[in-house]
């Protein structure tokens, strides 16, 4: 199947995404867990060692400014033996990006682009897709600023689309697809609320 961006934002509103099977595969499947990780962002957690490292401001954070980069290092992801993302979905989440849908936050070090993830807003939620980190703890980092700047936009959710023992430490909680499309129901908007270009504050102010 291939992709438009009109047809993936219809299918985020219907709580479903597109996968392939590997980076090089050319096509793609939708997803719809039966269990969906998601945080509520009255509940994100951050903890006193990640805090620590916050402060210390060792990586610059900004926004929106090598979406696809961020992207295409996702793609790569060391982490992973193979991708989910392929062409298509990077061609299309681009797009998306062009047309104000999908949104990166990065962590530079030394210039260098080191960690960040991407994702979609749809109403009030922040669907995110995926993160990397070439330098210790620059995801988690990345996490926490988007967290922040969804709090201080107003939105409720991030959505993790699957629940790990990774993510539960910043409080992403396991719930049945019921309940995620009573979510999805009860946050829509006629126009997605505006991303933030910069925080307001300290970020860790935004998590007492």
């Amino acid at each position: 199947m291939f992709l438009s961006t009109k047809l993936v934002l219809k299918a985020y509103e219907k709580g479903i995404f597109p996968m392939s099977d590997s980076t090089y595969d050319p096509y793609i499947y939708w997803v719809e867990p039966k269990e969906r990780g998601v945080i509520d962002l009255d509940e994100f957690k951050v903890s006193k060692s990640l805090g620590k490292i916050i402060k210390k401001e060792k990586y610059k954070i900004e926004i929106n400014m090598n979406f696809e980069k961020v992207i295409n290092l996702c793609a790569k992801n060391k982490n992973r033996h193979s991708s989910w993302i392929n062409k298509q979905i990077i061609d299309n989440y681009i797009k998306l990006h062009e047309l104000g849908f999908a949104k990166s936050i990065e962590c530079y070090y030394n210039g260098s682009l080191v960690g960040g993830l991407y994702g979609i807003i749809i109403g009030k939620i922040f669907c995110g897709e995926s993160m990397f980190s070439l330098e210790k703890n620059a995801s988690k980092i990345a996490l926490t600023y988007l967290a922040a700047l969804l709090k201080q936009a107003r939105f409720r959710f991030i959505d993790t689309q699957f629940y790990s023992e990774h993510l539960k430490q910043f409080g992403t909680k396991k719930i049945s697809k019921k309940k995620y499309h009573k979510i999805l129901k009860d946050n829509k908007v006629e126009e997605n609320l505006v991303f933030p270009k910069k925080l307001d504050g300290n970020i860790l102010e935004y998590f007492k």
